[in-house]
């Protein structure tokens, strides 16, 4: 056993430094239509290989045989493997791990954003459950432009204005309610006891407090939460090791242990949240935190070669782009390929610039918009938006719309990935949008709300803060979920559990998921191996590809600008994936992304 890991922990070195590139015209390349969305044509040869170094960190994933957690924060995966070995099952350790998450990483973790849930039980079932944020009732289409119409600059990223009603504790407890094992008040007492207790901050949560600091002054006047000082115009840094303790958070925590989801949607805590929102003329009411609840959706069920792919279906765009984006690459040989070279880079940026077109003209609420989703997963749909494709240049975004469907018009996330000993998995993506949401802390009640009203389309055709384009599909109304590009996904390999992935990141979710599954199925990655590799992300518009330093080799980015690509090495990182592999000899490998704090916990 120790031999065949050892070949798959190396197999990766092997593929991405001896692996010939291949020609896209070539007879090991020649693809049936009958097998794929389209033929290939021959382009010439793919003429550069793949980065010698193509891994952000040489981290080295955490196994297990009976539970694994991989969450964004050390304290948080911890509570979920306490509560996987105190007896619960995913979804206890997934409710509890969220509720830590809202106390230990404030910049995302929250009671006050929202999110998507995908479960897979040990039988197969999947469900999926949607809490992402809702308009306020009083919220209008134009409520963001001035009386010219022009986008009035901030008003849906910070302040009151820019939150939507909150949908994660509800989330968590309809999930709870449905499929959790230990008692409601078992699975929120971590979390109480971090809030109420404290805990030590790392350097990375020193360092963001402080850089929030006149955020927090500044749109929260009078008020002392996540400042070091007792007073707000002290000029004291946190720093790594520091206490943080939460004590209006706690006894918001225990309000919530105690009445289940009334302890936040009704009572005491509604009451300060919307004297909160009157007070910076917000819209959000207590009629509107009455009246919000989740809902469960069908799961998207898509097939990739030899896997299945569960994802979540609008409101999040995800899933539908992700399976657009597993279909557009099942035809090429991108193992033989190799990792990021030059052809499998251009398949890949191709297919995402057309995906994310696909976003911004049909994808909205379903319960608001009629959104096509089983034909913008049809081969035949997909076929036709591959007819502009050549190897010898890159498409012009400009030439580039949704496509033609008769009848149709941040990067602060988190996620979490759980498996129990039973084989039961969670896949959870949650969110306040922006980092710290709008910076708006309730008063009296200790936690952020979100600025998710940036993700629907404040003006048609204007981007928000991450440069997502969106259109009346997407457009404002009352008590209508914004889109969403969150992606949290579950596969089968041969009807078997398979792997846990996601990640947050804003517009860049859906091509690191997309990313990380195929550095697992197509390049014999591990799955810590899958997370550490370098990433690119292209979005339609603006129309350029961003890629993590060393990402590509000299010879593949001349031979992308050769064929018209515009190319732009970032200065900071791609993705925070939390993932688990199901590893051949059915224990569980948990990778967690070693560009911050996030850490996996198995045993």
């Amino acid at each position: 056993m120790k031999q065949s890991f050892l070949f798959l922990f190396t197999l990766p070195f092997v593929l991405l430094t001896s692996c010939k590139t291949q020609s896209p015209g070539s007879k090991d390349a020649k693809v049936r239509e009958s097998q794929g969305v389209y033929q290939y044509r021959d382009e010439g040869p793919a003429r550069s290989g793949t980065p010698t170094s193509p891994f952000y960190s040489d981290r080295q994933g955490v196994i297990g045989r009976n539970g694994m957690v991989a969450s964004a924060h050390p304290e948080a995966s911890q509570v979920g493997l306490n509560v996987l070995k105190a007896g619960g099952n995913a979804v206890d350790a997934a409710v509890a791990v969220q509720f830590a998450l809202a106390v230990v990483f404030p910049s995302a973790g929250n009671i006050g954003g929202g999110g998507f849930m995908v479960y897979r039980d040990n039988t197969g079932n999947a469900y999926t459950l949607d809490y992402r944020e809702k308009a306020p009732g009083k919220a209008t289409q134009n409520m963001y432009l001035d009386s010219l119409g022009n986008v009035r600059p901030g008003l849906s990223i910070s302040g009151h204005l820019a939150s939507g009603v909150p949908g994660s504790v509800d989330g968590m407890a309809e999930a709870h309610k449905r499929f959790g094992k230990l008692s409601w008040a078992q699975v929120l007492q971590p979390a109480i006891d971090l809030a109420e207790k404290g805990f030590d901050l790392t350097q990375r949560d020193a360092l963001a407090l402080n850089r929030i600091k006149n955020d927090l002054t500044t749109i929260n006047p009078g008020k002392a939460y996540f400042l070091k000082s007792i007073s707000p115009t002290d000029t004291t840094t946190w720093h790594k090791g520091d206490l943080l303790v939460q004590t209006d958070l706690a006894k918001t925590l225990q309000r919530i242990q105690s009445q289940g989801r009334a302890g936040f949607y009704e009572g005491e805590t509604a009451r300060l949240l919307a004297e909160e929102m009157k007070r910076g003329n917000g819209l959000i009411t207590e009629e509107d935190l009455k009246n919000y609840h989740s809902v469960w959706r069908e799961p998207i069920r898509a097939t990739y070669k030899r896997y299945n792919v569960i994802t979540m279906p609008p409101t999040s765009s995800g899933g539908v782009a992700l399976v657009q984006l597993m279909r557009f690459t099942e035809p090429y040989p991108l193992k033989k390929w190799g990792w990021n070279s030059d052809s499998t880079v251009q398949v890949m940026i191709e297919a995402e610039r057309r995906v994310y077109a696909d976003r911004a003209k049909f994808l909205g609420d379903p319960d608001f918009v009629k959104v096509p989703v089983d034909k913008l997963m049809s081969v035949d749909y997909l076929r036709s938006r591959w007819t502009d494709f050549s190897f010898a240049k890159a498409t012009d975004s400009k030439a580039v719309k949704g496509g033609n469907i008769p009848g149709y018009e941040s990067l602060e996330t988190t996620h979490f990935s759980v498996v129990d000993k039973e084989g039961n998995a969670v896949s959870i993506t949650t969110t306040l949008n922006g980092g710290y949401g709008s910076r708006v802390v309730i008063g009296g009640a200790g936690f952020f709300m979100n600025n998710e009203m940036d993700d629907f389309s404040v003006k048609p055709g204007v981007p928000n803060m991450f440069g997502l384009i969106g259109n009346q599909a997407n457009a404002i109304a009352p008590n209508k979920r914004m889109l969403s590009s969150m992606t949290p996904t579950i596969l089968e390999k041969d009807g078997k559990l398979f792997m846990v992935v996601g990640t947050p990141g804003g517009s860049t979710i859906i091509t690191s998921v997309y990313q990380t599954i195929l550095n697992v199925v197509e390049h014999g990655m591990t799955m810590q191996q899958a997370v550490n590799a370098l990433k690119f992300h292209h979005q339609w518009l603006p129309d350029k590809t961003t890629f993590e330093n060393g990402a590509f080799s000299d010879a593949t980015i001349q031979t992308l600008q050769n064929r018209g690509y515009i190319l732009e090495k970032l200065t900071n990182t791609l993705g925070r994936m939390d993932c688990v592999l199901i590893r051949p000899d059915g224990s569980y490998e948990g990778a967690s992304d070693p560009r911050a704090d996030n850490t996996a916990r198995g045993y």
